[in-house]
C-alpha cells in the first residue's frame, strides 16, 4: 500500500474532524443571558425558565428591570458552528446568587465565558466575575447594549469594572445575531491568543 495515500487519506481525515469547545455565558440577573444565546443557536435552545412567583421577586432585585416575568433556574444551551473545524456549545448560567452550586458543575469543562453586563447596573456583575475568576475561567465581558441606556465609553467600563488590559470588552445587542456573535468571536480569539502564548 502506498504510505503517501495513507498519508494524505489521513490529513484528509484530520481536516474533517470538529473542535466542540464549551463555552459559558454568564452575567447578573435578567443581563440577557437567555435572549443571547437563543439569538446565536442553531439549534432550537433548551431553556429552563420558570415564571416568577412573588416569593422569588421579594428575593431577586428587579429594580432597573422592565417587564421581567422568567427567570431560568437550571441552566440555557444552545450550539453554534464557528467554522468547520470549530462548534461552541454555549452554556447559560442563573444569574442569581442562591445558583450558585449550579456553578460548580457548569464550570467542569469549559474553556472560557463570556459575561454579559449591564452597564446601567455594574456593579451587579462583581459577584459574577468573581465566580468566573475563583474557577480559573479565562473571561471576556460583552456589555449588553439595552434600549434608551447611553452608550458609555470603554476606559470608562474597564476601570469600573476593574479589568486587565488584555481581557477583551466589547458592546453588543443580545437580541441582535451579528452583534452578538462578533461578542462570541472576540472570546473565542482570546482563548485561542492564550493558548497560542502559553505553548510558547
Amino acid at each position: 500500500m502506498d504510505s503517501r495515500h495513507v498519508s494524505g487519506d489521513a490529513r484528509h481525515l484530520h481536516d474533517k474532524v470538529q473542535i466542540a469547545a464549551k463555552i459559558l455565558v454568564v452575567g447578573h440577573f435578567a443581563v440577557g443571558k437567555t435572549t443571547f444565546i437563543g439569538t446565536l443557536s442553531e439549534i432550537p435552545p433548551l431553556r429552563t425558565e420558570e415564571t416568577m412567583t412573588q416569593a422569588a421577586a421579594d428575593v431577586d432585585d428587579l429594580k432597573g428591570v422592565k417587564g421581567k416575568t422568567t427567570t431560568t433556574v437550571a441552566m440555557d444551551f444552545g450550539r453554534l458552528t464557528l467554522n468547520d473545524r470549530l462548534v461552541l456549545y454555549l452554556f447559560g448560567t442563573p444569574g442569581q446568587q442562591r445558583f450558585v452550586q449550579v456553578w460548580e458543575d457548569m464550570t467542569r469543562g469549559a474553556l472560557g465565558a463570556l459575561v454579559l453586563v449591564d452597564p446601567q447596573r455594574l456593579k451587579e456583575s462583581f459577584a459574577v466575575m468573581d465566580l468566573v475568576e475563583k474557577y480559573g475561567i479565562p473571561y471576556a465581558i460583552a456589555v449588553n447594549h439595552f434600549d434608551g441606556n447611553q452608550a458609555r465609553a470603554e476606559s470608562e467600563l474597564r476601570e469600573a469594572l476593574d479589568l486587565l488590559p488584555e481581557t477583551p470588552i466589547i458592546t453588543c445587542d443580545a437580541r441582535d445575531e451579528k452583534s452578538s456573535a462578533k461578542a462570541l468571536v472576540s472570546l473565542v480569539r482570546y482563548l485561542q491568543s492564550r493558548t497560542r502564548q502559553e505553548q510558547r
